[in-house]
């Protein structure tokens, strides 16, 4: 709902669902190779989790978005080509905010997996969700968000309803 009010848009609040999925997949994986049940531990891990995801997942769209926008805002007859250029171009500046908010999880959670002492065995259900969800989040927030967000401008554009986000707003 909130995802919604912010887009305006159902199709873009699905994609932006989507890295959700994802980690939760990356989760499932390292959650069942390192042999944790769910537990409340574990269910705290995926919280922040999807958190994080759903997070970077926006703000990769905001980033689109103005890309898009500036292209817009020129005047000229928009094309499919255009579209992916403005993804390419905000994407791009999303690739070293994400890689350093991914470097920065991992390498605060990764040394609680090796961890052995008092309060691990707390740590290690909350840490292994994160770390295996990260890296499949990565995955989709850097490649899969752009693609579908050119898939729907496409779309949009077709119909003749692609429109800067200033004149939706009006």
């Amino acid at each position: 709902m909130l995802l919604y009010m912010v887009f305006r848009s159902v199709t873009e609040s699905l994609i932006l669902i989507f890295p959700t999925l994802y980690a939760m997949t990356g989760g499932l994986l390292l959650q069942w190779y390192l042999g944790y049940n769910f537990s409340v531990a574990v269910w705290v891990g995926y919280i922040a989790l999807f958190g994080i995801a759903v997070e970077t997942g926006v703000v990769m769209v905001v980033y689109l978005h103005e890309a898009l926008d500036r292209r817009l805002a020129t005047g000229s007859v928009l094309q499919r080509g255009d579209i992916e250029q403005a993804a390419i171009e905000g994407a791009v500046l999303r690739l070293r905010p994400k890689l350093m908010t991914v470097a920065a999880v991992l390498a605060s959670l990764v040394p609680i997996l090796w961890e052995t002492g008092v309060g691990s065995d707390v740590m290690k259900p909350i840490a292994a969700p994160i770390v295996g969800g990260m890296i499949t989040s990565t995955i989709h927030v850097l490649i899969l968000v752009p693609v579908f967000f050119v898939m729907i401008k496409a779309r949009a554009l077709r119909q003749g309803k692609l429109k800067s986000r200033e004149e939706v707003d009006v």
